[in-house]
C-alpha cells in the first residue's frame, strides 16, 4: 500500500507517519508539508491512500481535495484535522474517512484497516450476462441497480446495462460490499451517494433515486455507519 501524508506541522507529520508505519508495516509512506507539492506529486505518481490535513497555509486540504477531481486514478481520501467544525464542510469532497488529531492513536489504525479492506473491495468484480454477452465490471464502477420486472438495470457513470435477474438476488450477493437497498426497486452503491433527502437520495452525478418509507431508516443508518467508518 502506498500512502501519502500531508501536514504543514512537522511534529504532527512525523507522528502521523510513525503511527501509520506501525499500523501498516509494509506500507510505503511519503510525507509532504505543502498541499501544492503534494498535488504536483499526485499528478506525476498516484497513491492508494491520502492522509490530508485540512487547515494548512497556502493550498489547504479542501483545495487539494478539489484538485483530486482531475486525476485519472484517485486515492482514498482521509482528512486528518484538529478542527471538528470543518468536517461537515468537507463532505462535498466525498472523503473516505476522517481522523481527529486529538484521537489520532485511537482512530488511525481503524481507518487504515478500513482503507485496506476498501482497496481489496476495489479488486472485486460483478459478472453478468446481457444480450451482447458476458460482462465484468469493478464494484467501484457500479452506481446503482434498478428493478424492471424480471430484469435488472445496472448503471455506471457512463453506461447502462440490462440483464435477467432480481434485485433481491443481487442484494444478497453484494449487500456486504457497500450496497444499500433504498427502495423496493433500487439498490445503491453507498460511495455513489451525495446526500439523503426525506423522499429521495441524491447521487454524486446529480441523479435522484426514490427513497422508500420502509427502507429509509435502515438505509440512513447504514450510510451513516459508512460515513463514520
Amino acid at each position: 500500500m502506498k500512502i501519502y501524508v500531508c501536514d504543514d506541522e512537522t511534529k504532527m507529520l512525523e507522528e502521523i507517519s510513525s503511527q501509520t508505519a506501525n499500523c501498516m508495516e509494509k506500507a510505503r509512506i511519503t510525507c509532504f508539508t505543502s498541499g501544492k507539492e503534494l498535488l504536483e506529486q499526485l499528478r506525476r505518481e498516484g497513491c492508494d491512500v491520502l492522509l490530508l490535513d485540512i487547515d494548512m497555509p497556502g493550498m489547504n486540504g479542501m483545495e487539494v481535495a478539489e484538485g483530486l477531481a482531475g486525476l485519472e486514478q484517485k486515492p482514498l481520501l482521509v482528512f486528518v484535522t484538529g478542527h471538528d467544525e470543518l468536517v461537515y464542510e468537507s463532505f462535498q469532497y466525498h472523503p473516505f474517512g476522517f481522523i481527529r488529531k486529538q484521537f489520532l492513536e485511537a482512530e488511525l489504525g481503524r481507518v487504515l484497516e478500513d482503507c485496506r479492506e476498501e482497496l481489496l473491495r476495489e479488486k472485486k468484480h460483478f459478472n453478468f450476462r446481457t444480450t451482447g454477452g458476458e460482462l465484468c465490471l469493478s464494484l467501484t464502477e457500479l452506481m446503482f441497480f434498478e428493478s424492471e420486472g424480471n430484469y435488472v438495470k445496472v448503471f455506471t457513470m457512463q453506461e447502462e446495462y440490462r440483464f435477467r435477474s432480481t434485485l433481491g438476488a443481487i442484494e444478497n450477493s453484494l449487500g456486504g460490499d457497500g450496497f444499500i437497498r433504498v427502495h423496493k426497486g433500487f439498490l445503491v452503491n453507498q460511495r455513489a451517494i451525495r446526500l439523503f433527502g426525506t423522499e429521495q437520495v441524491e447521487l454524486i452525478n446529480g441523479r435522484s433515486i426514490p427513497l422508500g418509507k420502509i427502507y429509509a431508516e435502515s438505509a440512513k443508518q447504514q450510510f451513516m455507519r459508512y460515513l463514520r467508518s
